[in-house]
């Protein structure tokens, strides 16, 4: 049985005149695949034709259907990203988690759960997937407002969702719309027991037991689309794996400079 799963729904992406395949699952399969880390992905999308680039990446894939496909319009002005949310896609239910995706993750204690917007994974969702497992969110399914139009941040999530979270991962900006700053009151205010807050091009920082430790990236010029979920995915890969918090961040980021060198 793979050692992790990765779990959320399949994106449209329009970005440079082009339409392509995008989300968590997408993109943390990608990372997976390059770390050469064992995982399965689970996913919905209401575009089937979705699904063969992220079948071609090699990994298990298991998917339900979706009556919404959340689409959007990015751009990116060095490493400053634009969105405009054109579609949200359908939440996932606790009905969900106790059949079939219950179905797809059965004997698997890890879970990257990659939402595209605060309204994916409810905290009833979390709960039932949580039984027996470790979780880690992307912030996305807090702070992502669920609304077409340009992309909002606020802090306007359901507090119950973090309960059920161990690993919380944060980039910069998700981070400030949750917390007056990055110390460590604030964030272990925010009851995870491990939070990971990235920086882009700057690395980041893994929050343990009450202090931070920084982990430099080195800069690489590229589409930066999808780095976030595949640092998420090769984290946790790591720390199923048994490596140390710290230990696992390096490895993400290694991973994340590879991804993104090769896109030069």
């Amino acid at each position: 049985m793979p050692p992790i799963a990765i779990l959320g729904s399949l994106a449209l992406d329009h970005l440079g005149g082009k339409t392509r395949v995008g989300g968590g699952a997408f993109h943390g399969a990608r990372g997976l695949a390059l770390d050469g880390a064992e995982g399965i992905v689970v996913t919905k999308t209401a575009r089937p034709e979705l699904l063969a680039p992220l079948e071609a990446i090699g990994l298990p894939v298991r998917h339900g259907e979706a009556a919404a496909q959340s689409t959007f319009s990015l751009r990116y002005d060095g490493d400053v990203r634009t969105m405009l949310v054109e579609e949200v896609g359908d939440p996932w239910t606790a009905d969900d988690a106790r059949g079939w995706v219950a179905g797809a993750v059965d004997g698997i204690a890890w879970l990257h759960v990659a939402p595209l917007h605060r309204s994916d994974f409810p905290a009833a969702t979390l709960a039932e997937l949580a039984r027996g497992r470790r979780i880690l969110l992307d912030a996305q399914g807090l702070v992502r407002v669920p609304r077409t139009g340009p992309l909002v941040l606020d802090d306007d999530y359901d507090p119950e969702v973090l309960r059920h979270v161990a690993i919380l991962k944060l980039a910069e900006e998700e981070a400030l719309a949750l917390l007056p700053d990055l110390e460590p009151a604030s964030l272990a205010g925010l009851g995870v027991e491990e939070v990971l807050v990235t920086f882009g091009a700057k690395g980041s920082l893994v929050f343990v037991g009450g202090s931070g430790t920084e982990v430099p990236a080195n800069r690489v010029d590229a589409d930066s689309t999808g780095a976030g979920d595949a640092f998420c995915a090769t984290y946790l890969a790591a720390r199923a794996a048994g490596e140390a918090p710290v230990d696992a961040a390096r490895r993400a980021t290694a991973l994340v400079e590879r991804m993104l060198a090769a896109r030069t």
